[in-house]
């Protein structure tokens, strides 16, 4: 059943040549990172921003992942309106953060609400690295603290989608104490039974890689995804020794037991479906494991 469960599908679409690229605006067409292929960004976008040529995961924005995933105007967004101060008085922490409001049209680096993914009910939360690098802050705590609590109230699964360079430095140690918060959350939601469903996406890294994001039932990742706490070159030079090149990514944590599957974004939908019709249980409370 777990072999059918993450079985890839291909997708394919029209690749544009090299040529074709200075004669067309900015932005009609995107260059993928891995391949260097050039294709037209509509088709990227209607394949999941998914490379055509080699199958890149190109990165994808919260909404257009959430409207991926969840049926149609099913989602309720919660706390839309939260956003983070300068508790540090930072110096250019505030413009910083009005230049990624107006750059990516977030208020913070992670969107989070209600909805139902193919009839099931839950909870999600989608971190976007398009928003301070989906740094981790007060805010961001506070709203994922938030939704896991709505998931408790609801009796619903809590679903993940993590994407961060880590907590934001602007915010000290009220940034790092998110690690606490949340993880005692989830931890009170799992003690309730709740489901817990996280889907690492390139990068997650840093306290958000120590912290909430790795303590799922389940622990999904993208290929080819960046997971790891400190990066490669700090490592490399505390311990001495040249790491494997496939370190830190994705299928190096699954193949060394730190990851449930690394899931295609074709299959994604599929796979979660599945686990959510294994786990529920029917009548009012079905959603909770014991």
């Amino acid at each position: 059943m777990w072999k059918d469960l993450f079985t890839k599908k291909k997708k394919y679409a029209s690749i544009p040549s090299e040529q074709m690229r200075h004669e067309v605006p900015e932005g009609i067409m995107t260059k993928c990172p891995k391949c260097k292929k050039i294709m037209y960004t509509k088709e990227l976008i209607k394949n999941l921003r998914v490379c055509m040529s080699c199958g890149y995961h190109h990165t994808m924005p919260s909404r257009e992942r959430i409207n991926s995933l969840l049926d149609e105007g099913s989602f309720h967004e919660y706390d839309a309106d939260m956003i983070s101060v300068n508790p540090l008085q930072f110096p250019g922490y505030m413009e910083k953060l009005e230049e990624d409001r107006r750059k990516s049209n977030l208020n913070e680096a992670v969107i989070t609400g209600e909805g139902t993914l193919n009839g099931h009910p839950l909870v999600i939360a989608v971190m976007d690295s398009a928003f301070r690098m989906g740094s981790m802050g007060s805010v961001v705590g506070e709203k994922i603290t938030r939704a896991i609590e709505k998931a408790g109230e609801r009796h619903v699964p809590f679903l993940i989608f993590t994407a961060s360079g880590g907590a934001r430095m602007q915010e000290g140690v009220l940034s790092l104490m998110q690690m606490a918060k949340t993880s005692a959350a989830l931890k009170r939601f799992s003690d309730e039974g709740g489901l817990i469903i996280s889907v690492m996406t390139h990068p997650t890294t840093g306290g958000v890689s120590a912290s909430f994001a790795s303590l799922g039932d389940y622990n999904f990742a993208e290929p080819g995804a960046l997971i790891g706490f400190a990066g490669r070159r700090v490592i490399e030079q505390t311990v001495r020794e040249e790491l494997p090149e496939d370190f830190q990514t994705a299928e190096f944590l699954l193949k060394h037991g730190q990851l449930d599957a690394v899931i295609h974004r074709h299959d994604l939908k599929d796979t979660l479906t599945t686990v959510l019709d294994i786990h529920h249980r029917g009548g009012e409370h079905g959603w909770w494991q014991n």
